[in-house]
């Protein structure tokens, strides 16, 4: 980078058969969790601001040609590291910092309702002088983090897909006296009911 950019990074699965939207598939078999995933993500990847560096952070490693296939030449790609979900957060987030960024917004694909506004949103507040803010979510975890720096410590010993989730890391901010923000609380699809809500909605197809 040239310049601080504000960047968004995006965790993703590639789309394969059976290694997607695991809870839904029990319910509505692979194929059709498949393509609610393939809708969620392009639905997430059409409506980001179009001011900030998106970097596409893709599992499993050597999924980057079907990425770019799948989602196109305009975003940036780097495999996620080893580990769990703090894990794979705390690198992907040092890096970008690393790159440059002067904020770094880490999202996944499966919030039907997240867009571009709410990302704008956390932005604001982080140059505003917000440490951190956070995106919860109805099922106890969080849809988006936004972060002024680092601050690796904020994803450890955290229980992550757990009711407490969010809960948990509010408890760590303050422990680290981070100043935080909450946005507005938003659905995730990881049941039928979701995925039925979210295509009443018409978020998805």
């Amino acid at each position: 980078m040239n310049r601080p950019e504000d960047v968004i990074l995006i965790f993703l699965k590639a789309p394969q058969l059976g290694q997607v939207k695991t809870r839904l598939a029990r319910a509505v078999g692979d194929r059709r969790a498949l393509a609610i995933y393939r809708s969620l993500v392009e639905r997430q990847c059409g409506d980001l601001p179009e001011d900030s560096r998106i970097e596409i952070h893709f599992a499993p490693t050597d999924a980057e040609a079907s990425m770019r296939d799948w989602l196109g030449t305009k975003f940036h790609y780097y495999p996620q590291t080893d580990g769990d979900l703090g894990q794979r957060l705390q690198h992907g987030i040092a890096e970008a910092f690393g790159r440059g960024a002067s904020t770094v917004t880490s999202i996944g694909g499966d919030c039907p309702d997240l867009c571009a506004r709410h990302i704008k949103e956390a932005q604001i507040q982080i140059h505003a002088g917000h440490d951190v803010v956070i995106g919860p979510s109805e099922d106890g975890g969080y849809y988006l983090i936004s972060l002024a720096a680092p601050h690796r410590p904020l994803f450890e010993a955290i229980p992550w897909s757990a009711a407490n989730t969010l809960a948990v890391s509010k408890e760590k901010a303050a422990q680290l006296g981070l100043k935080l923000s909450l946005l507005e609380t938003l659905y995730d699809v990881d049941q039928h009911e979701d995925m039925d809500r979210a295509i009443r909605d018409g978020r998805i197809r």
